[in-house]
């Protein structure tokens, strides 16, 4: 059992061994389950990196009820696709895991939450959440335990700024997609007030595995650093664009570029992390392990798992614009900070692109991104800084060539 194995039908699931995770999980304690994931290592696939095991004892120990788990399928980064390919190959694998994370943390109510792009795939999830209600995998005492356990469909409404966890929240409440203020944390006062375990589809995909392979077999997958496996979209400048299923810690960046074609025309930049909240570096980058230790070491992050490939054909400029556009139209407004900020940045970046660009908006835009980092309410503000300091750590040099 991996993550990207074909098994888009429940009996292809089931013959693959399917379920004999959430049927263990259940003959377990709750606290052994969330035992097993904690010393796997696993964390958050979404970006953020967060300890899963930690999340979920945060809300099993939290004694309010009722309890929450969400499914967060709203993938809105620019050149990210591992979810929405994850989804239409191994849909159950997600929902096994759903199930699991459910019993563990004492949760009765679940919510996928999936982005309004996605309703085709949206459509196809709900069929096969009532196909597990029809062969008692949902509903009332699951494979005849005293758990029981409800999962409702959600359709985001194309909103970038939702794939933030409290402005998923908000909307599954039904009002506007606006980050809350944290603290209090989703494990603390999640949906309507109560214990919410929030997990991105990719995360929650990997609790079977954990599960059936136990966590120290799962550990041996990948590093002590960087356990288990983890899906990479590469796209760009690319011979083979596609979602790669890589263990971590034990392939390059250059390797996975590698066994995607390798780059079309001379490489220049990569940008890793996003298409939008990513970081622009250059070719140093090419032996880094994609592990989550050595990204740190680094200074960056491995967000979503993104890998761009950008060749000498590419105006750095131009990248930062469309980039500067999407966080602009993205911004919920709700800040100061972001609803401005990246306003400010666009313009400025126009202004260089018209050959008008002096020292002194270098100086600007620096600061707008500093502003952007420390007073932003939630991440998609200080992310949009993000593409624009890595580009001038590691491509000043060209980047300033049409600064006068």
């Amino acid at each position: 059992m991996m993550l990207l194995r074909d098994a888009k039908t429940l009996d292809a699931y089931v013959s693959s061994g399917g379920f004999s995770s959430l049927k263990k999980a259940l003959r377990m304690k709750q606290s052994e389950v969330i035992k097993e994931i904690s010393v796997s290592g696993l964390v958050g696939r979404g970006g953020a990196e967060f300890p899963t095991g930690l999340k979920m004892k945060f809300v099993a120990q939290n004694l309010s009820t009722p309890k929450y788990v969400i499914a967060n399928a709203d993938e809105g980064e620019p050149g990210t696709f591992k979810d929405r390919v994850l989804m239409e190959r191994n849909p159950y694998q997600i929902l096994e895991g759903m199930i699991i994370a459910a019993y563990a943390v004492g949760a009765r109510k679940g919510f996928f939450y999936i982005r309004h792009e996605y309703r085709k795939i949206a459509r196809e999830i709900e069929k096969e959440i009532d196909e597990l209600y029809s062969e008692g995998y949902l509903g009332s005492n699951i494979l005849g335990s005293k758990f029981s356990f409800d999962i409702e469909l959600v359709i985001g409404a194309g909103s970038y700024v939702c794939g933030e966890e409290t402005a998923l929240m908000e909307s599954i409440e039904g009002k506007r997609g606006f980050p809350r203020i944290k603290p209090p944390y989703p494990a603390q006062r999640g949906l309507w007030g109560k214990p919410t375990l929030i997990n991105n589809v990719e995360t929650l995909a990997n609790l079977p595995l954990i599960i059936e392979l136990g966590s120290k077999r799962y550990t041996e997958l990948g590093t002590h650093l960087c356990p288990g496996p983890k899906l990479f979209s590469v796209s760009g400048f690319v011979k083979n664009p596609g979602v790669y299923e890589e263990i971590l810690g034990k392939i390059t960046v250059r390797e996975l570029i590698e066994r995607a074609g390798g780059a079309e025309g001379n490489l220049k930049a990569i940008m890793i992390g996003g298409g939008a909240a990513g970081y622009i570096v250059d070719k140093s980058f090419l032996s880094m392990p994609l592990c989550y230790h050595h990204a740190r070491e680094r200074g960056i992050f491995l967000g979503t798992g993104d890998i761009i490939v950008l060749n000498d054909e590419v105006n750095l400029w131009k990248v930062l614009l469309q980039i500067a556009k999407f966080f602009e139209h993205e911004s919920c407004g709700q800040c100061f900070p972001c609803r401005y900020g990246t306003k400010r940045m666009r313009e400025l970046i126009e202004k260089i692109l018209r050959g008008e660009g002096k020292r002194r908006d270098i100086e600007r835009l620096d600061a707008i991104a500093n502003a952007l980092k420390i007073a932003s309410l939630c991440p998609l503000g200080s992310s949009a800084a993000l593409a624009y300091e890595s580009a001038m750590e590691y491509h000043r040099d060209e980047l300033m060539e049409v600064i006068s």
